[in-house]
């Protein structure tokens, strides 16, 4: 029996809009983050995941009021991340509206950064992100990058995802910077890794172009699917995603 799955919509958010890169780069607007809350919500999605993208590289807080307006439009849980580096950070986007908080950059720079948000917060209020890309020169094969996916830092990826795993968060976020809005399906052996190598839930994210692409990922070992793209310039509907799903003998919600 596979474990029921998460659909959730992603929304990369830049000076307030919802945009969409392929690669990290190559960024064009996909509209207000308060309407395609409102639309994802009404749509059957099961979470919605708030992305501040430069917040990190520009030096400053995720928006807050963004985050009230976009909680306040979704029926579903939101995870906010970009910018989030401490605790105060984390407090002030859990009260504003968020069910849960995302980290990346700021945890790989101090890993105690995530001891202290999961014992401020409790686990359930915490994910962590790690962007990732193939190299043959790390040991599984993939390197973490920081800075929204801009800084190579040297480390394992799936060694990192256990480092993580170590400090009890349950949902662990990586992004193939490959595979980011290029559709061309996500980096099944990636999830298959970090699924192997940890004990938390791993979200699916970059490459979702097609519906077996869904599929695919959950039999990797995915319960979250995350996408954006293929949500945003609806090339596939959330209902028919869970149709296809369920017609696999996939749970879903």
């Amino acid at each position: 029996m596979t474990p029921q799955v998460t659909i959730m919509p992603c929304l990369d958010m830049r000076n307030g809009r919802v945009v969409k890169g392929v690669h990290f780069v190559d960024i064009q607007d996909a509209g207000d983050p308060v309407e395609c809350a409102r639309a994802y919500s009404a749509a059957g999605a099961d979470a919605l995941a708030l992305l501040d993208i430069t917040a990190t590289v520009e030096q400053r807080r995720t928006m807050l009021e963004v985050v009230q307006r976009v909680a306040a439009a979704a029926t579903v849980p939101l995870t906010v991340g970009g910018g989030i580096s401490d605790v105060a950070s984390a407090a002030a986007v859990l009260q504003a509206g968020a069910e849960k908080v995302s980290t990346s950059s700021a945890a790989f720079r101090k890993p105690q950064v995530i001891a202290e948000m999961v014992r401020e917060f409790g686990p359930e209020k915490v994910t962590v992100a790690i962007d990732v890309d193939r190299s043959p020169a790390m040991p599984s094969g993939y390197e973490v990058y920081i800075d929204g996916g801009r800084t190579a830092t040297g480390a394992d990826a799936v060694e990192w995802a256990k480092t993580v795993d170590g400090f009890g968060v349950p949902v662990i976020l990586p992004t193939s910077k490959a595979g980011d809005g290029a559709k061309t399906g996500y980096d099944l052996p990636m999830i298959r890794a970090m699924k192997q190598a940890t004990s938390a839930q791993i979200v699916a994210s970059g490459g979702a172009g097609a519906l077996e692409h869904f599929y695919a990922a959950v039999e990797a070992g995915a319960t979250i699917l995350l996408a954006a793209s293929v949500f945003h310039f609806r090339t596939i509907a959330i209902p028919d995603l869970k149709h296809y799903l369920r017609s696999r003998g996939v749970a879903v919600r």
